[in-house]
């Protein structure tokens, strides 16, 4: 995964989508991101499909997310729930771990850190 210029490079639709996918899996499963699991409904798939979606035209992809959903921003689907430091950290980890799970380069990870943290953070709404 080295010699890209966007994530969408280093890892195209189908590495997105399995990081999307890791993601979920680990907010599904450990115990110290129940608050984060709490804010979705029982069947995760509409989630996984619509932040791979998302992922891939905010890593670079084509901008489908925007056409389909008329919209990149993230404050408005976000406001009907409690989210603080704790819950931006809860999902910062579930990148992290998904990052790990598919193999990222550290050249990768590090392209990501700052901005996936701007994400998370933008969609606070609460101390």
């Amino acid at each position: 995964m080295s010699g890209y210029n966007t994530p969408f490079e280093a890892l195209g639709e189908e590495g997105i989508r399995a990081l999307t996918a890791a993601f979920y899996d680990y907010m599904d499963s450990a115990a110290q991101v129940a608050d984060l699991r709490a804010m979705h409904g029982k069947d995760l798939e509409p989630m996984k499909e619509r932040l791979a979606e998302y992922l891939i035209s905010w890593m670079g992809g084509p901008q489908t997310y925007a056409e389909k959903y008329g919209s990149m921003c993230m404050t408005t689907p976000h406001k009907p729930y409690a989210i603080g430091s704790a819950e931006r950290d809860q999902w910062l980890l579930c990148m992290d771990k998904a990052l790990e799970q598919i193999g990222a380069d550290d050249a990768l990870k590090q392209m990501l850190k700052q901005p996936l943290f701007a994400v998370a953070d933008m969609v606070r709404n609460r101390d």
